[in-house]
């Protein structure tokens, strides 16, 4: 538990730093999001190395990560639209999270997050921090808790719409873990292609 402990508090170091307004401006936000995600999946594959053999590619886990990627878009298509109606703030706390990527090449922020930053969370985030809770304190407990502290380590960048954002995630990522662990692939998947989805190919404005 230590050393998921230590690993959870780089975690909140980094995820602050890249968000904190303080910290924030004074980096290239895709650089050290792609150094965190680099970060993160080599204390997971320390912390257990075997987690590669989670991962079955086949066309099933394949067609049901698209799936949830397009689904999960069009969660968050709908709580955009809701979250307008209610907030005030809401549409200016997403602009400013879309922000992020100005100045910076489209193409290379998408390969990014397919093939680093989207994968290296699954395998942080589920397939180390949720499976090693779980298996202390059980499947459910394992699952809140990692989904409480995936939410909470984006509480430094003070935008609700963003903390929202990682509970919304965190919870649907999080639970589809829960009951199909053998589908790992497929939530792997999942989180790549809705990165690419939210943040190039299709923006919810």
């Amino acid at each position: 538990m230590k050393r998921l402990i230590f690993a959870i508090l780089i975690a909140f170091v980094l995820w602050t730093a890249m968000f904190a307004p303080f910290s924030a401006a004074h980096l290239n936000f895709w650089v050290a999001m792609s150094v965190s995600a680099a970060i993160l999946v080599s204390i997971a594959t320390i912390a257990r190395p075997s987690w590669p053999r989670d991962l079955k590619w086949n066309l099933s886990n394949i067609a049901l990560g698209v799936v949830i990627a397009v689904v999960l878009w069009g969660v968050f298509w709908v709580g955009d639209k809701v979250s307008q109606l209610i907030f005030d703030f809401a549409r200016p706390q997403v602009d400013s999270i879309y922000a992020m990527k100005d100045g910076s090449s489209a193409s290379l922020i998408a390969v990014a997050l397919l093939f680093l930053i989207g994968p290296a969370e699954e395998i942080f985030w589920r397939g180390y921090v949720q499976r090693t809770l779980a298996q202390r304190w059980g499947a459910n407990i394992g699952f809140v808790v990692a989904t409480a502290i995936y939410t909470l380590v984006h509480i430094g960048s003070l935008n609700f719409m963003l903390i929202m954002a990682a509970m919304v995630c965190g919870i649907a990522w999080g639970l589809l873990y829960r009951l199909m662990p053998g589908r790992f692939a497929a939530i792997m998947l999942s989180h790549s292609l809705w990165d690419v989805a939210v943040f190039v190919l299709f923006p919810i404005m």
